[in-house]
């Protein structure tokens, strides 16, 4: 996990943590006010000029209020979890005990006030409305009850509704600001998920592409070994048997010896082409009807066997893959022939058409009805397709038994896939 991954999450957690902490605070508040604003109304209450009776019918009610409290309130747990149909008793006996009080004695509108946030927890949206009305006509009340007139009962009763529609406002805007904020943060962690999400597929992509590249490579530097070092290993162990054979003759041993020689310091140069992929070294100053010719003719020294190389339509420049592609198939193709075929003749034919470039090995030797899979041969057959594949060419073989063996390929000129 990288550091800006790390740091994400502390600020997520630290978030989640001031959260949780707000909500708590705020559940206490809820849960401790009506007991204090109840002490603080009693105490208030208790310094006016009263009766030890009237006293203690105060502080009964105040007892009363505090036991509803806890009995149908703050026993129930967070106030944010508890029951629609649990708040709605509680508030309505605590708006009963609350005018009672205040009937008593104005002072304990301090106590009503719990009912104006305490109706904010009320659902649906009227019912809270109601219950923040109700609270209202609790803390005014002392308005009416000093002096009952029609005058009074209007200012009471505007007052009132006033408080009503304000709080009411307030308290539907206030959670629409919340339900927004809500909403925001809900869609930035999406948006952190996705993001994250988004890193991971980008990682596993990296990694898929870093593994099909090795994958690519590997393969590429199979080809390039059967294509050079394997064939050239071939053509030096037929000199090299040669040799035994024409041991008495010490000319013949000693070109033997020598094109081994030069088929090996050839296959060694090829080698450290392929591992610099780097163009072959027949095209490496020529282009292909020549590099055909030069593979031709080196291949046909070592094997005794000629080869006719022919080029037919109108010569143009080809792109380096497609010629690379083209020399490796024909080398691929004098390869077989040299360890099948029995061959006494060879044609290599390179043909240019319109948009298309084709290419054609054949010999008289013995044929073949079907390569084996997985052995060399087939090895070799199935890396030039696939080079030739992938640059949107085709390949063809025919062969039968005792009429020799063809295979031609067909690679458009156009334009290449990846271009």
């Amino acid at each position: 996990m990288n550091s800006r991954a790390r740091t994400r999450e502390r600020d997520e957690a630290a978030t989640l943590s001031a959260l949780s902490s707000w909500e708590t605070q705020v559940d206490k508040a809820f849960i401790w006010m009506p007991y204090v604003l109840l002490a603080i109304s009693l105490g208030v209450a208790q310094f006016g000029s009263k009766t030890f009776g009237n006293r203690l019918i105060e502080i009964g009610l105040a007892v009363a209020a505090a036991g509803w409290t806890w009995v149908t309130f703050t026993r129930k747990g967070r106030p944010s979890t508890i029951g629609q149909g649990a708040l709605q008793v509680y508030f309505i006996g605590f708006v009963f005990l609350a005018l009672l009080l205040v009937l008593r004695s104005p002072v304990f509108l301090v106590y009503g006030l719990t009912g104006l946030f305490h109706a904010s927890l009320l659902r649906p949206w009227p019912v809270a409305f109601v219950g923040i009305g109700a609270a209202s006509l609790v803390v005014h009340a002392h308005i009416v009850i000093t002096e009952s007139t029609p005058a009074t009962w209007a200012i009471y009763l505007g007052i009132a509704i006033l408080q009503t529609v304000a709080v009411s406002a307030g308290l539907y805007g206030g959670h629409r600001i919340s339900e927004v904020a809500e909403e925001r943060r809900e869609t930035l962690e999406r948006l952190e998920r996705m993001t994250r999400e988004n890193e991971g597929l980008h990682a596993q992509l990296v990694a898929q592409a870093r593994e099909a590249g090795v994958l690519d490579e590997r393969q590429r530097m199979a080809r390039e070994i059967h294509d050079t070092i394997a064939q050239g290993l071939t053509g030096v162990i037929t000199q090299l048997e040669a040799v035994e054979q024409a041991w008495d003759d010490a000319a013949e041993v000693h070109r033997r010896l020598a094109t081994a020689t030069d088929l090996a310091r050839h296959s060694l140069d090829e080698a450290r082409r392929s591992v610099q992929a780097i163009r072959p070294g027949p095209l490496s100053d020529s282009k292909l009807p020549k590099a055909l010719r030069g593979v031709a003719t080196r291949w046909s020294d070592v094997y005794g066997i000629p080869v006719l190389v022919s080029t037919a339509g109108q010569r143009r420049s080809l792109h380096p893959e497609i010629e690379v592609v083209l020399l490796r198939a024909a080398q691929e193709g004098l390869a077989n022939v040299a360890k099948h075929a029995a061959a006494t003749q060879v044609g290599i034919t390179l043909t240019f058409m319109d948009g298309t470039v084709a290419l054609d090995v054949r010999d008289n030797g013995a044929g073949f009805e079907a390569v084996q899979a997985g052995n060399e041969e087939s090895f070799g057959l199935a890396a030039m397709q696939q080079r030739v594949h992938n640059i949107s060419g085709e390949v063809t073989i025919e062969s039968t038994p005792g009429e020799g063996t063809a295979i031609s390929v067909r690679v458009p000129t156009a334009r290449l896939p990846h271009e």
